[in-house]
């Protein structure tokens, strides 16, 4: 079993990412919308910060009381559609209760979508044509790649909690040549021969430990994109100790999908900035 870090990956992807804003003398900037007071989203919005500034892009912060309203929220998103320091922007999610999430991602102006999860732009990638790449997708597809396990025609099985990601990741896989599919959470007994046969296994659920390794297919990659915290530690959807022993690679949490979706992130807005040239 080898460790797919996650650290080392991002780390590649940035130093990347620094040469070419360098080259092309580019300095983006970066948005992001933050409410509430929770503490797991506090640090993944410093661990964006740190990372944007030692790329070189801009960086703004908008911070809302949970008890704020909606509307000032949507307010600060259309003032920022118009700003041209903007190249990208992202509400860090989940919103606390009573925030209507899909609205408040709607208000983002596709040409901004730095996660590339506004419907418009998802409707443009799962139709084949990637106007702007769903960072999380394209943190995982990145890990793959890196792994430089021959992905074509190997059989992907996806574990999400939506359709709509899972559509998302089966999209992002067979477009690199993967035989995918995906079944949702709460499928899980009834579709344990299909995780049994992938050759990939992909996790988005959020529910620490809960696949184990007797249903794991020996010499598997797996990728577990899901973090839970409990206590003072994180906690992903794979039960590492008993998986790990039949995996051929797997991704740790922390430090493994993690690292990687906050430099795709930016490697986005890189992106936009270049098509709002």
């Amino acid at each position: 079993m080898r460790l797919l870090k996650g650290k080392k990956i991002a780390g590649k992807t940035l130093n990347d990412l620094k040469k070419a804003l360098q080259k092309q003398k580019l300095k983006p900037g970066l948005a992001v919308i933050l409410v509430g007071e929770n503490k797991a989203s506090k640090v993944y919005v410093g661990l964006k910060k740190k990372a944007a500034k030692a790329v070189g892009i801009n960086f703004y912060l908008f911070k809302f009381k949970k008890f704020e309203k909606e509307a000032e929220v949507i307010k600060k998103i259309k003032e920022l559609n118009e700003d041209k320091k903007i190249n990208g922007m992202i509400v860090q999610l989940p919103l606390p209760d009573g925030f209507n999430t899909q609205k408040i991602i709607n208000m983002i102006n596709v040409k901004k979508d730095a996660d590339g999860f506004h419907p418009v732009n998802l409707k443009v990638f799962l139709a084949g044509r990637s106007r702007v790449y769903p960072v999380f997708p394209k943190a995982i597809i990145k890990i793959l790649e890196f792994s430089r396990v021959n992905l074509r025609n190997k059989q992907a099985i996806v574990v999400a909690n939506s359709k709509i990601f899972g559509e998302t990741m089966r999209v992002a896989l067979r477009g690199k040549g993967i035989k995918a599919d995906y079944i949702l959470a709460g499928e899980i007994k009834k579709k344990t021969t299909q995780i049994m046969n992938a050759d990939i296994l992909i996790t988005a659920i959020g529910k620490p430990g809960l696949i184990r390794g007797d249903i794991v297919k020996n010499g598997a990659v797996v990728i577990d994109g899901g973090i839970t915290k409990i206590g003072r530690k994180v906690a992903g959807d794979i039960d590492f100790n008993s998986v790990k022993k039949k995996a051929s690679y797997i991704t740790p949490v922390p430090g493994g999908v993690g690292p990687v979706t906050i430099a795709c992130l930016l490697e986005n807005v890189y992106l936009l900035s270049k098509k709002s040239r």
